[in-house]
């Protein structure tokens, strides 16, 4: 009986395939390290992953466990190069690292991705980023199976070059520290991108101990609901986040000029009406994004930086402003008008009586992308259905979202008596370029920044100036720096505050505080941390802790 003879590869083949499976094990354990420092450079290492890797399949004499082992090397290759793309956009975006045990945010991520650039793009690209990470796996373990059975083809020549290797990454990682050899030709980047998240995670625990401590050691939790803010009785009290409005929208190069004027036409136009303002800057324990955590740190007083403190704080008793007022006798409402979906943490921990959010509001009008109804609206909205027919004063937080990432496209300012169910805005083009056009160049970026946060501040100057209320106190302020692409490399978390009344006596129980009078901050103006706010307001409004 005839055989079919042996298939043979033809050399320059099994040539380009080792080639191939070289480089492989060269690049793709590297590529963390090329992310984290942005330089292509990086890529150009003996990488510590693959050697072990080699080493270990060389002392393997079962197939299956060599297949088992190379396999595993490819998912810690996969891992360390998701961890590291996951860790870069943070950076990029929020200005600080990514903590696994935050990994919910991801999905807030790819949401506003979506408002951005449209669900069907964002589902593309992020199908398309799965199937990357998924082919670094995979291509990284074929290739040291690959390299590791030509190895063992070549007998001695091929352990004897196993060994070279290996003997000149030890070498190269001795001698670059003494001689401070800025670019070590030995690396370690994928063990370190999955190192860093695995101190990081540990670090996020610690943290969440210490704050479990500072939770419980709250000086107003049991003060009287009688006691608590008295000089604040029978004034309705609005606490307004603005959107990404941070330092750079007063200070920023080409941003700043547009938001002064608004900023002082707003201190003439309140002065006309009777308002005093005061302002300072709060410090925020976020960057870019997230806004969340700067609204829990500002009620609750405790510095909440990370999603994993916020979910450890909002499970707990700890006394938040709004709670607090609850307590004092105040109707409490939520206005969040690009929440979609019920928010169970505004009732079981803010304690809120009423939730507003973006399905319930009456609007009739165009999507404004990830801000889909204009702050003008929320604000007449709010005027009409709650300060107008409350039957008590009322605490209010109202997140104003215009100024939201990505900054397009934005909806004009209208007469405030022609807002209606906002079809107005049906007939109105959107000021600028859509955000797929926006995105392209980052000096369009920051254009469209400034002119949202103008759009923003003018919405709010237009409910001060048309809502007929004595008794009304307000404050205003960001809730981060909008992402470094608009706020530069290094900058600052500092966010602008604002606080606005007619009744003197609002403004003289803040007097030591030494804030600057108008509604914009001087550059002597104090800065404090954000989670200092909340102890401070109690003190100076009446809760003596």
């Amino acid at each position: 009986m005839s055989t079919m003879p042996a298939r043979v590869v033809p050399l320059w083949r099994r040539r380009f395939a080792l080639g191939g499976a070289i480089a492989a094990l060269v690049v793709l354990p590297l590529i963390p390290g090329a992310l984290a420092t942005g330089s292509v450079a990086d890529l150009v290492r003996i990488p510590v992953e693959s050697i072990v890797a080699l080493l270990v399949l060389a002392l393997i004499p079962w197939r299956m466990l060599r297949f088992a082992v190379a396999t595993a090397f490819g998912v810690f290759v996969s891992v360390a190069v998701l961890l590291a793309s996951i860790d870069r956009g943070y950076e990029a975006a929020l200005g600080t690292h990514f903590v696994p045990l935050d990994w919910l945010q991801l999905g807030d991520a790819y949401g506003v991705v979506a408002s951005s650039i449209g669900p069907t793009l964002a589902t593309a690209l992020f199908a398309a980023a799965v199937a990357l990470i998924v082919a670094v796996g995979v291509v990284a373990g074929w290739a040291a199976l690959y390299v590791d059975a030509t190895l063992r083809r070549r007998g001695d020549r091929g352990r004897t070059a196993l060994a070279a290797v290996t003997a000149a990454w030890i070498v190269m990682a001795a001698v670059a520290p003494p001689l401070r050899i800025a670019d070590p030709v030995a690396a370690a980047a994928s063990a370190s991108s999955v190192g860093s998240a695995v101190t990081r995670t540990v670090s996020a625990l610690e943290t969440r101990a210490r704050v479990a401590r500072e939770v419980a050691d709250d000086p107003f939790a049991d003060v009287p609901a009688a006691d608590l803010l008295t000089v604040l009785q029978g004034k309705d009290v609005l606490f307004v986040f603005v959107e990404s409005y941070g330092r750079v929208a007063l200070e920023g190069d080409g941003i700043a000029d547009g938001v002064d004027e608004v900023l002082r036409g707003g201190d003439e136009s309140l002065a006309a009406d009777g308002y005093t303002a005061r302002s300072a800057w709060m410090t925020s324990p976020t960057f870019g994004g997230v806004s969340w955590l700067a609204h829990a740190t500002l009620q609750t007083g405790v510095w909440v930086d990370a999603q994993g403190v916020y979910d450890l704080v909002t499970q707990t008793d700890r006394l938040t402003l709004s709670a607090a007022f609850g307590r004092a006798g105040w109707r409490t409402v939520s206005d969040v008008p690009s929440n979609r979906r019920p928010w169970e943490v505004g009732s079981t921990f803010y304690r809120y009586d009423t939730l507003l959010d973006a399905t319930g509001v009456g609007y009739r009008g165009p999507s404004f992308g990830y801000a889909r109804i204009p702050d003008q609206y929320t604000l007449k909205h709010f005027a009409d259905q709650v300060l107008a027919t409350s039957d008590r004063p009322v605490m209010a937080e109202i997140d104003l979202v215009s100024s939201h990432t990505p900054w397009a496209p934005l909806p004009e300012l209208v007469p405030w008596a022609d807002v209606g169910d906002g079809s107005i805005y049906d007939d109105q083009p959107a000021q600028g370029q859509q955000a797929s056009e926006v995105w392209k160049d980052p000096e369009t970026v920051r254009r469209s920044y400034g002119r949202s946060v103008e759009y923003t501040l003018g919405s709010m100057l237009s409910f001060l100036e048309n809502v007929d209320d004595p008794n009304l106190v307000v404050v205003m302020l960001g809730d981060h720096q909008p992402a470094s692409i608009v706020s530069g490399e290094h900058a600052s978390r500092d966010v602008p505050i604002s606080v606005i009344a007619k009744d003197p006596a609002v403004l003289d129980a803040i007097a030591d505080w030494n804030w600057t009078p108008g509604l914009r901050p001087s550059e002597a103006s104090p800065v404090w941390r954000m989670d200092a706010f909340r102890d401070r307001f109690f003190t100076a409004y009446g809760a003596a802790g």
